[in-house]
């Protein structure tokens, strides 16, 4: 396995594909033993031909979003390339898709037999994740290092150090040693799994094949839980139903069509004549 570590990453932070990618929200997934082809159609994705380069994912990119009147919309385009890696080939799929990441189903398919890492970040106060499913299951998950999930998730501690996150031996955090850029730290934990060295002419030179990811359906859900506890240990929990909410929605929406009605308590023109002839 290679010593790779975060100072092999130091360029992302004067990228200005980098830049793009964290500014939109991303997701970057290596998926072991399918083809580009192939992975876009088990993400339902449909073909929108071919782009050079990241410009060339960016324009269709850009084209579709220019294309859709409806603001909330999350379909989004994908390009995918082959790249070498450990034990075979690899495919590259990159999406400017706010950090959502490919759906979990899709994902499970793809590492069935496999390996699946992805790494985004949703744009804006970023929130960066990191995911690796191996043979169907994700195994460990993060967005802070020291605080991992998953079926797995302290197997990784090791390369975690390696690549210079500051974790003791036990996975928590160390207060004494030197903070480390975490997402450069990220992409080198990422090829340690892959074999996959990312490098700026890597992505900005590849043909990727495009499609369009459509929108995922949202999950259905029953109620709203608030549960917060203050540091004086007052705790404030309250659940809302979908039906109290969906009620409270009606009536919000009722108030803002409601006309307005405007009333004024000054003087009136009667009161101002009479104050006139009084003088």
């Amino acid at each position: 396995m290679n010593s790779v570590t975060a100072h092999d990453y130091a360029w992302i932070r004067t990228s200005p594909g980098f830049r793009h990618m964290t500014g939109s929200g991303y997701t970057l997934t290596l998926i072991r033993g399918w083809a580009p082809r192939e992975v876009l159609r088990v993400m339902e994705a449909e073909p929108r031909g071919i782009g050079e380069g990241t410009a060339g994912l960016i324009n269709a990119d850009d084209a579709h979003s220019a294309e859709v009147d409806d603001y909330w919309d999350e379909s989004y385009v994908a390009g995918a390339f082959s790249v070498p890696g450990e034990n075979g080939d690899w495919t590259l799929v990159l999406g400017f898709d706010g950090g959502l990441g490919i759906a979990a189903p899709c994902v499970e398919t793809l590492s069935k037999g496999g390996r699946v890492v992805a790494h985004s970040t949703n744009g804006g106060k970023p929130i960066d994740l990191f995911h690796w499913f191996e043979d169907g299951e994700l195994r460990t998950t993060f967005e802070g290092p020291s605080a991992r999930d998953g079926r797995t998730p302290d197997e990784l501690v090791p390369l975690l150090r390696e690549v210079g996150f500051p974790l003791t031996f036990e996975g928590e955090h160390d207060e004494s040693a030197p903070d480390v850029d975490r997402k450069a730290a990220v992409l080198a934990l990422a090829e340690k799994l892959t074999g996959v060295r990312i490098t700026e002419s890597l992505l900005q030179d590849a043909t990727y094949e495009l499609g369009l990811v459509p929108e995922q359906p949202a999950e259905e859900w029953t109620k709203v839980v608030i549960d917060i506890t203050d540091a004086h240990g007052e705790r404030f929990y309250r659940e809302w139903t979908y039906e109290e909410v969906a009620a409270a929605s009606d009536r919000a929406r009722a108030e803002a069509d409601a006309p307005v009605v405007i009333t004024y308590n000054g003087p009136s023109a009667m009161d101002h004549s009479e104050h006139e002839a009084g003088e």
